[in-house]
């Protein structure tokens, strides 16, 4: 429950900078061309609201809403979510937002956008001065990769280091470092204390790199001890730290990714056991693990939910970060070079959004909040809201009618045709536009509820 806690606060507190960010994008252009705007609120208010109040002198009333899904800018003589056709009705005034050069109305409607992309490359700016960038180069991860069946039929050998390819060396082991796999033509990498290359066919589905199981490729951990928990399987059948896994049930073990594959295998084994001596069967298993060369071999008998109480070395812990530090004035254009990296290739992987996998990987609120850490880290939080700016700001300039994308995508065609479209034609686009956010909305969230209930 605390965890879940920790990252319901982080999530609310990223969502409430990055709606009062955007709609205040909104509302900067707005007032700057003399518009009225007649409520700013954080978060949605439908039939009562949490908290309000409007300045004397004042034409905006400001509040925050109950429904925590975004927030709005209520503008004078526009045609939005509020849907208020009442207003359209009466005639045109001077400080409405119908009543504006279409040029000045286009810049009120990327406000948002403009603010949440600006926002992202200032917070990566802000990063890279405070933290600076750590990581572990890709070329010093001795251990080399472990890797599945797919990568293997394509000549990968575990224990590989991967160094680059033809687009570029590797930086470390990241999301980019698939991406220039699956694009690529030839991967470089050292096998055996040898450098080497491997021809790839450039087309690789990342996507499918990412959700096999196995995944595609990821470091390789010794099957080493580091720990052994007291009054567990691990230390009733006297494992020891130090102790090396050599084998389990009759399967050699060449690394920890070995050893968890196996203890997998056996979890999908014991889920479709149908009787209580099935599932001690499944539970009772043969280790055998190496001491000083000295091989031992233990029948243990895993608890219901097939811990055995051992710890190793993550991966991060085997080898030695560097940072590299940035200055004041040097963390500016990195941070810009970072910030435009990450859209570009959130951009590029949207074309798996339109396969039938890409539908099933939609997260809603769940899935957005279980990529914060599970404890307050303060960079891990502020590198997850830049994120998030990013995507706001890609997601709301969609040519989707009831996003700011699409009312850009109609004043561009009113400044291209010197057209108008009609406002009937508007609010029926609002409403379509509306719709089909609804029922993302809805398809992502019920993601979320169908892989926490272990359906998808």
């Amino acid at each position: 429950m605390e965890i879940f806690l920790i990252r319901a606060l982080q999530l609310m507190l990223a969502i409430s900078i990055l709606v009062l960010l955007h709609e205040g994008g909104h509302f900067f252009f707005a007032k700057l061309f003399g518009i009225r705007v007649e409520k700013f609120y954080l978060f949605f208010d439908p039939w009562f609201h949490l908290f309000q109040f409007k300045p004397k002198n004042s034409d905006t009333t400001y509040g925050v809403g109950w429904l925590p899904l975004g927030g709005y800018c209520k503008i004078s003589g526009m045609i939005d979510e509020s849907f208020d056709t009442e207003q359209m009705k009466q005639p045109v005034q001077p400080w409405e937002f119908r009543s504006k050069p279409a040029w000045q109305r286009l810049l009120v409607m990327i406000g948002g956008v403009l603010v949440n992309f600006l926002l992202a490359l200032i917070i990566y700016a802000g990063i890279l001065f405070v933290w600076g960038d750590t990581y572990i180069p890709a070329k010093d991860m001795t251990y080399g990769m472990k890797f599945n069946t797919e990568a293997k039929a394509l000549g990968f050998r575990d224990g590989d280091i991967l160094i680059g390819t033809d687009k570029g060396e590797f930086k470390d082991f990241s999301a980019d470092m698939l991406r220039d796999i699956s694009e690529a033509h030839r991967v470089d990498l050292v096998r055996g204390g040898k450098q080497m290359s491997l021809n790839l066919p450039g087309d690789l589905n990342l996507l499918d790199m990412l959700k096999t199981v196995p995944p595609f490729v990821r470091p390789l951990t010794p099957a080493v001890l580091d720990s052994v928990l007291p009054g567990t399987p691990a230390a009733a059948a006297g494992m020891q730290k130090g102790d090396k896994i050599i084998a389990f049930n009759g399967k050699p073990v060449d690394s920890y990714n070995t050893f968890l594959d196996e203890m997998g295998t056996l979890g999908d084994v014991l889920a479709v056991a149908s009787t209580p001596a099935d599932s001690m069967a499944a539970r009772n298993v043969t280790i055998i693990t190496q001491r000083k060369g000295v091989n031992d071999t233990a029948n243990v008998v895993l608890t219901a939910d097939l811990k055995l109480g051992i710890m190793t070395k993550s991966y991060v812990a085997l080898y030695k970060p560097v940072t590299r530090e940035y200055g004041f004035f040097e963390s500016i254009p990195a941070g810009v070079k970072y910030g435009c990296h990450v859209l570009s290739t959130y951009v590029d992987d949207m074309k798996y959004v339109f396969t039938s996998e890409g539908a099933k990987s939609l997260g809603g609120f769940g899935a957005i909040g279980s990529l914060f850490p599970p404890t307050w880290d303060w960079y891990l939080f502020w590198k997850m809201t830049a994120f998030l700016s990013i995507i706001l700001a890609f997601m709301n300039i969609l040519p989707i009618p009831a996003l700011d994308g699409g009312h850009v995508l109609f004043l561009l065609y009113e400044m291209i045709t010197r057209r108008k479209p009609g406002e009937t034609f508007m609010i029926r686009a609002e409403y379509i536009g509306f719709g089909i956010l609804i029922l993302l909305m809805v398809v992502a969230n019920l993601n979320d509820i169908l892989r926490w209930l272990h359906i998808m």
